[in-house]
């Protein structure tokens, strides 16, 4: 889904869920380099018509915003993820996760333990 966006766009509308409503000007200013006000414009021109973007009238003009849910969006890209680095499989992405740096709080392995006997429960 969001994976199958273009670079650029994709960027923007990463902005767009870290940073909330945003006008253009809004935007340009977080692109890490510059871009010119009419080409976010016409990129979220593009994003809206592909679905991903709405915008709504305020007291600051148009604010852009996604429409693909926050939850959708996080699947898609954990998915790509998996799927590029891990061969697809979830338990090296799992197994990848809990060999990190940071050592898991007891509270944070008590919900993963719970996860996956819920997962376990469904799978039955």
């Amino acid at each position: 889904m969001l994976s199958s966006l273009p670079p650029r766009e994709r960027q923007i509308v990463d902005l767009l869920y870290e940073n909330g409503a945003s006008t253009v000007a809004d935007i340009c200013g977080a692109l890490p380099d510059a871009v010119s006000g009419s080409a976010v414009r016409a990129m979220l021109k593009r994003l809206e018509d592909k679905g991903f973007v709405g915008r709504e009238q305020s007291e600051r003009g148009f604010v852009y915003l996604p429409r693909v849910s926050e939850k959708t969006a996080r699947r898609s890209a954990l998915s790509q993820i998996v799927r590029v680095f891990f061969n697809g499989s979830p338990v090296s992405a799992a197994t990848a996760l809990l060999g990190m740096q940071r050592r898991l709080e007891p509270h944070e392995l008590d919900e993963l333990e719970k996860l996956v006997a819920q997962a376990r429960e469904e799978s039955k």
